[in-house]
């Protein structure tokens, strides 16, 4: 595409294509026509455009605070959400762009924008529909998708319907057609022929960075696994930012076909190759609300794995009272649902419920997570030993549902590949594919909570210990996190470690230690009998 680098797009109200800077200039140039600076501020994927309350496209178009704004220039544009300014940082002849509206608009330099209103998201009647309780067909959600990727729908507009969908108000016809309009509005990778293995965890558990290792033995037993995964939403740490640690994630298409071909898996972030991209616009709007419904979830697993051109699919489902899936009952739900979405869409799918009740693994934050998968691939003797038996029974499950497996064989194949180092040399190889190796490195300010009294644990609350690793500044800063490494049924003696903090400053340090010591329910002790 091209980009306009010597002034405002040519219309009928332009007479200077070359404006001066200046007040005077602002009678010779179209009404709707400001300069685009960078404004330098992150919004995260939200497009935002920042205007002087005063300046003449703001007076001529009746902006306001939180107007949807359209933006082009050349031949590229973008709706943006309009945040007006008091102060003459930017000039009243500019308009400064955040870093997502700066993305997609490319300006070069000197660019000038053409602003107006944009018309009316085609897919607010069935918005409006969804939240007064009525069912959506597949075509309304297409529109709605459309809408979402395009970003013609704002914030406050998606959190609307996020909520409309919470709770058990998709049906399974629904969350079918919202899968499959995930998929329509995004890339899609066809690979040819042969089975196209993948796995997912629905999440809730701190820790529990089997994937890469999963990966591993999985690719080094001659099965393609394209992995794309999340980065953190609410956790301490999502499988992109565990494995950007160790190797690049952020790679194209292109890029992330060329490591599939050549090593049989990779394990890339979803968000850089647009597979099912309004579901990374859904997240986003998730992320502060805290919560999503079964159908939101089944769609967004299952959207991205087809869009990834998943053939054999398996699903880690931890239940456990501060996991996700918190009863027997939620568990029977949500897999009838994957269930049944996966089979509409062609899709083989196995789901294993796993152990819900504590964290996996010993670390919790981005570089501890790579810790100990390096561990266990290494056959390090520290290495935690639940995090090792988890992603070997995850390994062979997915194999055992793999075309033309026998039963019984996996077992031994995925054991001997782990412990003869072949899974790791593999690993090495995906990660030398994706950019090269890095060996992680733990932040350097660490600090023990010790355990109040002396007993035995019986109950750890998942989500309270990943609120102390996120205030240790977990994933943003990706050394940061928890070591953990007691497990229920331990013992242990007043005065001793429960865990360990590590962050890069020694304010986070204090924030976490501080919300630890106020919230001693984290790790619940009972007496010795």
């Amino acid at each position: 595409m091209t980009t306009n680098t010597t002034g405002p797009a040519t219309d009928a109200s332009v007479v200077d294509d070359h404006p001066q800077s200046g007040h005077a200039s602002m009678n010779r140039i179209g009404h709707n026509h400001l300069r685009l600076v960078r404004a330098g501020i992150d919004t995260y994927q939200q497009p935002v455009v920042y205007m002087h309350r005063d300046c003449h496209v703001c007076r001529a178009e009746g902006f306001t605070a939180l107007t949807r704004v359209l933006v082009r220039c050349g031949d590229r544009e973008v709706v943006a959400t309009l945040n007006v300014v008091d102060n003459e940082r930017f000039g009243l002849d500019a308009a400064a762009l955040s870093e997502a509206a700066w993305k997609a608009l490319q300006p070069g330099p000197d660019a000038w924008g053409v602003f107006g209103h944009p018309e009316p998201p085609v897919s607010l009647p069935s918005l409006r529909a969804k939240v007064f309780g009525r069912r959506l067909g597949e075509a309304d959600f297409i529109g709605l998708m459309r809408d979402t990727v395009d970003n013609r729908l704002s914030d406050i507009e998606l959190a609307a319907f996020v909520t409309a969908c919470a709770g058990n108000r998709l049906d399974p016809e629904e969350t079918i057609g919202l899968t499959r309009a995930m998929v329509a509005v995004g890339q899609r990778i066809a690979w040819g022929g042969g089975p196209v293995l993948d796995k997912h965890c629905v999440g809730g558990l701190p820790g529990n960075r089997t994937t890469p290792i999963v990966v591993a033995i999985v690719a080094a037993a001659g099965y393609r696994i394209p992995k794309t995964s999340s980065r953190a939403i609410t956790s301490p740490a999502g499988t992109a930012d565990t494995m950007e640690v160790m190797a690049p994630v952020s790679l194209d298409l292109v890029s992330m076909r060329r490591v599939v071909e050549r090593e049989g898996g990779c394990i890339v972030w979803g968000g850089n190759v647009r597979l099912s991209p309004a579901d990374d616009v859904l997240i986003r709007v998730e992320r502060p609300l805290d919560f999503d419904s079964d159908g939101q979830l089944v769609a967004s697993i299952l959207s991205k794995k087809c869009a990834a051109g998943s053939t054999h699919v398996l699903i880690d489902m931890p239940v456990g009272p501060t996991a996700k899936v918190r009863t027997t009952q939620a568990a029977d739900a949500l897999e009838a649902l994957l269930t049944t979405t996966a089979n509409a869409l062609g899709i083989a799918l196995s789901v294993v419920r796993s152990d819900g009740r504590q964290p996996v693994g010993y670390g919790i934050g981005p570089a501890l997570e790579a810790r100990d998968v390096l561990r266990v691939l290494r056959g390090d003797p520290d290495a935690p030993a639940d995090l090792r038996q988890r992603a070997l029974d995850l390994a062979i499950a997915l194999l055992d549902i793999a075309p033309g497996s026998q039963p019984g064989h996996a077992a031994a194949t995925c054991r001997n590949l782990l412990e003869s180092g072949a899974a790791l040399r593999k690993f090495m190889a995906i990660c030398e594919a994706q950019g090269g190796f890095t060996e992680p490195v733990l932040a350097s300010s660490t600090h023990a909570v010790l355990a109040e009294r002396s007993g035995r644990i019986t109950s750890v609350d998942n989500r309270l210990l990943a609120k102390v690793a996120k205030l240790a500044g977990a994933p943003g800063s990706a050394s940061a996190g928890i070591d953990f490494r007691l497990r229920i049924g331990d013992s242990v003696g007043r005065g001793e470690p429960l865990f360990r903090i590590h962050a890069q400053t020694d304010g986070e340090l204090q924030y976490a230690l501080d919300y630890a010591i106020a919230h001693p329910c984290i790790i619940a002790i009972e007496d010795l009998p």
